[in-house]
């Protein structure tokens, strides 16, 4: 369907890449030097075929609907990731196994060597199949909230296109907008219920096969978080209760100062006042990537360069458009040498937002291409939320691309404002996630009772909810993380602890910060999380009292901003 990506192997015919693949595994050893060749060899053909695997699942994205793209996409869900999982943990054992691996030097192999040897312990060629049915329902899920739409004014919109209303200063249209995206998803609720109950039964039964307590487990050690633990991340929301929660009260309780509104309901978290509009950086595609790329130039002319060839190679989907899927994520495309930037673009602030966010992550994929292992290129996504959410705060002196000096006032304030509201619910999610692993056999009723309660326990407690109880239960079914790629979420709250303190060394030092955060993101996964955090001159470091400094700093922050003059 699409040429965006490069294709060298034809992925229908199975055979061929199971024989390129065999002819790997045969490759014999007769030094250390033909292992760090094979090394390169096996991550070249990788590559190869997670450009085509990815360009697949691109289009399938893109056009959800399409019988071409699905096609495609079953294929190489149902016949070659298998394939690739049974000979990658072949490939690891072939290493694991040759006297020769122990001649590398672990200054260059040596996580290389510990990820193999955690893939193996965890490796179970059982899983396999459950993994194939696990990647079919989230194709469902896809499918289902991908189509969703609503009538407004006469016309039919999808769900990204009303979630702009919901910033609007009239409260009737921010009301009728948020009781149709939830009415659009109560048509799809009891299948996506359904989906969510069948994957607990395959987690679990992963976990099991595994020799594991839990999918939880399993799961932190597919993800290789060697650095931190579940009771960390538990600590971390015991943290984020006590030092950002009553933060978050107080900017509630602004806005509902700032509407003059007696209560504030749920339609009115992302509302403006009544006396200006609705921030809108853009008219059009064009014109936000053309910002975009002007605004990225005055931080490197790289960053510039490397927006213009992704648009020039259409290498940028960003509008929302029927039978699209929703959400937004940058893939790379190693043969490429360049990244696919996806999204669902409606003239907000927050799709400006999501683009510079999308582009950290393409500039962390542009620093890392000159490292020869693919492994070494595969960053943890701690790092690769670190890369795009310290853009989105690096950025914000070249707002004026998009605003007037008001509006950019008016910007900088949300999106300050915004990281305290996003702490809880990111924490949230990860907390609601631990418990539905380590109590598998939930009923659906359960689980909806268990986000409400999380959402009241971390919830500032101004957001009045009488009338949309039921809402409260279900706002999780609209996150994809949760269905697709489970248990990838706190990476966000730690990666937004880490990109304050880059916009906090930032300002006393622009030149060094920027040169500090290039150096970190070249790294890839050559170093651990400590030692990426700490080369961009910070700490990988999310306790009490660290939550609490930074809280102190963003308040400090959000009232210079409220003093400014414009």
């Amino acid at each position: 369907m699409s040429t965006i990506y490069i294709e060298k192997h034809n992925l229908q015919d199975t055979e061929a890449i199971e024989a390129k693949l065999e002819i790997l595994l045969q490759q014999p050893f007769e030094s250390v030097a033909d292992i760090e060749g094979w090394l390169k060899d096996v991550s070249a053909f990788y590559d190869e075929l997670r450009e085509a695997l990815d360009g697949h699942y691109i289009d399938f994205q893109a056009h959800n609907q399409s019988e071409e793209a699905k096609q495609r996409f079953e294929h190489d869900q149902h016949k070659i990731e298998p394939l690739i999982k049974t000979y990658t943990a072949k490939l690891d054992e072939k290493l694991m196994n040759s006297p020769f691996k122990d001649e590398l030097d672990t200054e260059v192999y040596g996580r290389l060597l510990r990820s193999k040897e955690n893939a193996i312990e965890l490796f179970r060629e059982e899983n396999i199949a459950l993994e194939v049915e696990e990647d079919r329902l989230a194709t469902r899920y896809f499918e289902l909230t991908g189509g969703l739409t609503a009538e407004w004014d006469g016309e039919e919109k999808t769900i990204p296109e009303l979630f702009p209303l919901l910033e609007n200063p009239d409260r009737d249209v921010r009301q009728s907008a948020f009781d149709k995206i939830f009415g659009a998803l109560s048509t799809v609720e009891d299948d996506l219920q359904d989906i969510m109950d069948e994957l607990m039964k395959l987690r679990k039964q992963k976990a099991a096969n595994s020799g594991l307590a839990n999918y939880r487990d399993y799961m932190f050690k597919k993800y290789e978080r060697f650095d931190y633990s579940p009771e960390d991340c538990k600590q971390l929301s015991a943290s984020i209760q006590e030092h950002v929660v009553p933060v978050a009260r107080k900017i509630d309780e602004q806005k509902k100062a700032e509407l003059g509104v007696d209560t504030l309901k749920p339609y009115d978290r992302k509302a403006v006042p009544a006396d200006r509009s609705p921030l809108k950086p853009f008219d059009n595609r064009d014109e936000l990537v053309g910002k975009t790329s002007d605004a990225l130039g005055e931080l490197s002319p790289r960053f510039k360069e490397l927006i213009d060839v992704m648009n020039e190679r259409g290498m940028l989907d960003l509008e929302t458009r029927k039978n699209k899927s929703p959400g937004g994520f940058c893939t790379p495309l190693p043969v490429s040498e360049l990244s696919f930037i996806f999204m669902n673009a409606s003239q907000t602030h927050d799709d400006m937002l999501t683009l510079f966010h999308e582009m950290g992550h393409c500039i962390h994929n542009d620093f890392t291409r000159h490292l020869p292992l693919s492994h070494d290129r595969e960053t943890p996504m701690e790092s690769s939320e670190l890369a795009s959410m310290t853009m989105e705060l690096l950025t914000m002196d070249q707002w004026d691309h998009f605003y007037t000096k008001a509006e950019q006032k008016q910007a900088k304030l949300d999106v300050l404002r915004d990281i305290i509201s996003f702490l809880p619910s990111g924490i949230r999610v990860d907390a609601f996630q631990h418990w539905m692993y380590e109590n598998p056999d939930h009923t659906k009723a359960e689980r909806m009772e268990k986000f409400a309660e999380l959402s009241r326990e971390l919830s500032s407690g101004i957001v009045d909810w009488n009338g949309y109880e039921e809402v409260r239960k279900k706002e999780w079914l609209f996150i994809l993380h949760i269905f697709e790629v489970p248990f990838y979420y706190v990476e966000y709250v730690i990666a937004q602890l880490g990109a304050v303190q880059m916009y906090k060394q930032y300002k006393e030092d622009p030149e060094g910060t920027m040169e500090r955060y290039k150096q970190a993101l070249a790294l890839g996964n050559t170093k651990s999380l400590p030692e990426v955090f700490e080369a961009a001159g910070i700490r990988f470091d999310f306790s009490g009292d660290m939550i609490q400094e930074l809280m102190a700093f963003l308040q400090k922050e959000i009232a210079e901003v409220e003093n400014m003059s414009v």
